[in-house]
């Protein structure tokens, strides 16, 4: 997950977790009741959630709110591990994998493309280093 104070991209990866995929992004305040229903219907293993950090090694004041989602996220589902992996350049990085792979100015101007984007190599960075 890209948790962000107004939406959060989320991605997923097949069974065999060798591929990250963009699944959704939500707005942010719906997030909980979004994956606790997807966790209904899906296998969920494990949760990646970014880690907003800054140049100096610093987190950034979202933190907090990413720190408070974990805590609630914990609190619904003891069982589901949760993971952090540092997200610094995340959105720049995903603005630079959707210009490669072909998206026209218009459609990166979609910030749920972004975001969702943005969790994918997120994602697929935690299962390279697993």
């Amino acid at each position: 997950m890209d948790y962000g104070g107004k939406r959060t991209g989320i991605a997923t990866t097949d069974p065999l977790q060798i591929i990250a995929s963009p699944l959704i992004t939500v707005q942010t305040e719906d997030l909980m009741d979004f994956l606790t229903s997807y966790i209904a219907k899906e296998e969920v293993s494990e949760l990646v959630v970014g880690q907003p950090t800054r140049h100096d090694g610093s987190f950034s004041g979202i933190e907090k709110y990413v720190l408070e989602f974990i805590e609630k996220f914990k609190a619904a589902h003891p069982t589901i591990p949760v993971h952090r992996i540092n997200e610094m350049y995340s959105s720049k990085d995903a603005m630079q994998a959707l210009i490669a792979s072909g998206v026209k100015k218009k459609g990166r101007r979609d910030k749920k493309l972004l975001d969702s984007t943005a969790a994918t190599l997120l994602l697929q960075e935690f299962l390279y280093d697993k």
